[in-house]
């Protein structure tokens, strides 16, 4: 199955982020447990366990422009998905295929996806690690291949996930 998810190329980071989520502390007291809170700014997404504790992980969001901000949930759930550029990734870079399959190095969505409801973006791994901490895509939100596997194996189709700038 293809998907409607956007990506955009990666800037390449001095150092590359390592694959770790970490149990922190956090001030995320008003999400319920379960909820994905994604801090733009801090290039960060929380998986809130507790009242005061979550797993953090470190991600790439939009570049300028592509930026949102809003509520939403998890829509699907796809290990090793196809893509399919949406219409403004395909207006940038006109050369790139229809679709590319699930598994290629050229597919952009890493080894899982999870789409989200009410528009074309997905958390999403990526097959460039040095592109994680980075403003660099078209408005998804890339994590390393190995943190999109676990944040793939805590959270269910529903799940609520919360973009803040």
């Amino acid at each position: 199955m293809a998907l409607a998810a956007t990506i955009g190329i990666g800037v390449l980071m001095s150092t590359a982020a390592q694959a770790r989520p970490e149990l922190v502390g956090t001030h995320l007291a008003d999400y319920s447990p379960g909820t994905i809170v994604v801090k733009t700014s801090e290039r960060r997404l929380y998986l809130i366990l507790d009242n005061g504790h979550a797993v953090r992980y470190p991600v790439g969001v939009g570049k300028a422009g592509k930026q949102w901000a809003g509520t939403t949930k998890i829509e699907g759930k796809y290990l090793n998905p196809a893509w399919a550029p949406p219409a403004e990734v395909k207006r940038d870079k006109p050369d790139i295929p229809d679709v590319i399959p699930g598994g290629s190095p050229r597919n952009p969505m890493g080894v899982a996806a999870m789409t989200l409801a009410g528009g074309e973006y997905a958390i999403h791994g990526t097959n460039v690690p040095g592109s994680i901490g980075g403003f660099v895509s078209y408005g998804c939100i890339r994590m390393l291949n190995d943190d999109i596997t676990d944040l793939y194996g805590r959270v269910s189709v529903g799940t609520t996930v919360v973009v803040t700038r």
